[in-house]
Order: structure tokens, then sequence, then C-alpha cells
């Protein structure tokens, strides 16, 4: 099977990859010359646990190239991804489908035969039936078909999501020859009892905003069960376990933070709001999601000050972990960005360590001063503040830490160390929802 994937970006270079991983042959295309280049090259441009591997072993056996040239890549084509960008559009929230349609627009000229034409970018419902409406218009003789097939990778495990999906959801409308090519694609992985879903392409779309929207409330949901714990002395991690011990809930996305952030809930949530509310059937629970999660990254940056004497104005903070979770170098929403310039404004000197952010945080962080580990960022702060939960904070020598600061503050907003630990080492401790830190009583 020939598969031109439409976009080098987070979705479009993993399932490209992963496609090729299969057998398939693939032709990811891209209109930034510089970043098909660097793919050529060998280098990968985001920071993806094992997909550098999977990428170089798959260019080498021929089976997946990268190009700019798109009509090249569509010509012979049985299935055509559309993996480009539907960022959040400012001023209301939607979902912005300019690339989309723009990808559309370029490929209608060059359909020559049938072929499948699949959305893998997340996109909002009627997507699907818009994108057929204007290939039609364009190309009224064009024999092609138009499905949905949204991702549901994690960033940070996206290799492993990919090829041992939970589900497999494909929008497809009453036609056999794109419902073959559709379960032909992912014939692999029904060979491993992945369960392929067959919907209609509303569903297939809903689906995805709903999916991330249930996910987003879990999170908000903790959170705030967190604040609840110190008010009353509970553990949050005791009462996670034991609702997260109930199949009906399940124990993932119950763990307290600063907030959810990276490419997908935010934007996915906002766009479920605005499409509920056009569609007169307001989500006032989701809408309420997104207000928790907002006003959670403000009040951590005020957590962060009760725990240093109600003022950070003139003090030094190292920061461990900026991106909005480890094992990704995605700073998009991420919760250090609305954070640090708060600490930064209220005259807070920062020293920041991230093992794989500084290249995509630093434009972003202005004024932050860049180390070369936690112990390096550690040195004559007065504080210490957790913002990622990279495994190697974990290891973390909190004695040796303890030396290198002025002071001895330690914020957890991860919950990654246990609070006897961080005492015996000389720290005072403020995690998230738990009797054995120090969180200062709210204002």
């Amino acid at each position: 099977m020939n598969i031109c994937m439409i976009g080098a970006g987070y979705v479009g270079l993993v399932s490209a990859v992963c496609f090729s991983e299969f057998g398939w042959n693939v032709c990811c295309v891209d209109n930034d010359a510089k970043k098909v280049e660097a793919l050529r090259e060998g280098q990968v441009p985001i920071y993806e646990p094992g997909l550098e591997e999977v990428m170089h072993r798959n260019t080498a056996k021929g089976r997946l190239r990268f190009t700019a040239d798109l009509a090249a890549a569509v010509k012979g084509a049985d299935l055509i991804f559309l993996a480009v960008g539907t960022p959040m559009r400012r001023g209301d929230g939607y979902a912005d489908l300019s690339y989309v349609y723009h990808a559309v627009e370029e490929i209608a000229p060059h359909l020559d035969a049938f072929c499948v034409i699949t959305t893998k970018s997340t996109v909002p419902v009627g997507t699907s039936r818009e994108i057929e409406r204007r290939i039609r218009a364009l190309r009224p003789d064009a024999d092609f078909a138009v499905c949905s097939n949204p991702e549901f990778l994690r960033e940070g495990s996206a290799i492993q999501d990919f090829t041992h999906p939970d589900r497999v959801l494909v929008g497809v409308d009453d036609d056999p020859r794109a419902r073959a090519i559709m379960e032909r694609v992912y014939e692999p992985l029904r060979l491993r009892n992945a369960p392929i879903i067959f919907t209609s392409r509303e569903s297939a779309e809903l689906a995805k905003y709903a999916a991330n929207a249930f996910l987003a409330l879990k999170i908000s949901f903790i959170n705030e069960i967190s604040d609840l714990c110190e008010e009353v002395g509970a553990n949050v991690q005791e009462v996670a376990t034991a609702i997260g011990s109930d199949r009906r809930i399940g124990d993932k996305f119950l763990h307290p933070g600063p907030g959810y952030g990276g490419s997908c809930f935010p934007k996915d949530v906002s766009a479920l709001i605005r499409t509920a509310r056009e569609a007169r059937a307001p989500l006032t629970l989701i809408e309420q999601v997104e207000k928790v999660n907002t006003e959670r990254k403000i009040a951590m940056a005020a957590r962060i000050e009760r725990a240093m004497g109600g003022s950070v104005r003139g003090k030094t903070i190292a920061v461990l972990g900026v991106t909005f979770k480890p094992n990704t170098d995605d700073m998009r929403e991420a919760p250090s960005l609305v954070i640090l310039p708060l600490l930064a404004e209220r005259g807070a000197a920062l020293r920041v360590y991230d093992p794989q952010g500084r290249r995509q945080a630093e434009p972003l962080l202005p004024g932050c001063r860049w180390c070369a580990s936690a112990l390096e960022a550690g040195e004559g702060a007065d504080a210490t503040v957790v913002l990622t939960e990279w495994n190697e904070f974990r290891a973390l020598d909190l004695r040796r830490m303890k030396t290198a600061m002025r002071g001895d503050v330690l914020v957890d907003l991860r919950n990654v160390f246990r609070p006897v630990l961080v005492r015996e080492a000389g720290l005072r401790y403020t995690d998230i929802g738990r009797p054995g830190g120090e969180a200062a009583p709210k204002r």
C-alpha cells in the first residue's frame, strides 16, 4: 500500500514512521523545505523516545521518504492522510482549519485514481464532509472518499501507543472501497487483536474531542480534590489510589499537578466548548474544566510565593522541568509558561533546567538562566521548584541539593519526592495534597 502523509509535525511524523514500520510505503510531505532536508539527513525535529531509531531503520529500507513535492507524493497514493496543524484560533478558541483546507486545495488537482483522504489531525465535527464538499467543487470528476481517523497518541509514549493501541477509530460512510482500504492499512494491528472501531464520520470526529475533554476533566477533578485533601488532612495519593482501583474510574490521569497543558487538551477542550455552543447544546461541565485549569496555573505561582514567606522579590528560584510533561520537548500550553513569568514579574530570578526542553523553551521564557543539571540550577537558590516529573529528578541527591542552595525551600508541584526524605535532607517541603508536606494555608 502506498501512503501519502501530509504534514511532518508530531502526529504526521510519528504516524508516517509507524506505518512504514508496518511495511507500507510512506511518503511524508511538508512545505518546510528545511525540515524536509533535515529529515532526509536523519535529523528528528522533535524529542520522542524511540522515534529516531525506527525512522532511520525504515528510511534505510526504502519504505519511508520525505519530500516537499506534494504532486509527486499524491500520485499513486492509495491513502492520503491529512496531519497538518489545527491550532486554537485566536479570539474564539475554535480550531483553525486553514491548514487543512489549504492542503485539500493543493491535493485536489493531483487526484488521478481512486484514493481515500483521511483526517489524522483533530478536527471539529463536520470537517470531513466539508473536505468532501470542497474537493467535489474543485474536481467533480475525481474518484475519492473521505474518512476520519483521529490519533490517540500520548507524547512520550507515541510509538507504543501507535503499535499497541487501546483501539483504532475510523469514521467512514457507506463506501465499501474506503472501508476496505482502512481495514487493510491497519491489518498489522488487527493481527495483534487491537480493536478496530468503525463509526460514522461525525461520531469519530466527536469521539476524539470527547475523549480528551473527559481526560482533562479527570485532571481538573483530582487537582481540586488535592486542595480539599490539604484542608481536611487527607492524602491525595491515597485517595487517587482508592478511587482509581474502581474499574469504572481507572487510575490514569489521577495525578495532581499544576494543571494540564500540551498540544491537545487545551485546544481540544476549547474547540469542543465552541462546537457545543454553536450547536446550542452547551457543555457547562467542560467549560468549568477549562476555567479550573486556567486558575490552577495562576494558583501555583501563589503557592510558591507562600512557601517562600509571602514574597519572591529579590530571591533566586531553581526550576526543575518546564515541558508540559516528561519525555517530550513540547512546550505548548505548558504550566511553566504561566507560572514562571508570574514569578519573574514579582521579582524572582529563575535558574532553569530541563533534560530536553531548552531548545523549545528558551525563546518562550526570556530572562531565565539555563543550567546543565538540576544541581547547577540549585546553586545559590533560595528555593527549588519541581514543575515537570522527569524520572531523573526522582534520583536527585537531596542532601547535595541542600548544600548547593542558599535557602532550604523545596516546592514539589508533582509529588516526586517522599516527604520524609526531603525533611531528612534539611529542606522545608511543600507538595500537593499530602499531609507530609508543609503547604501553607490558603489566603
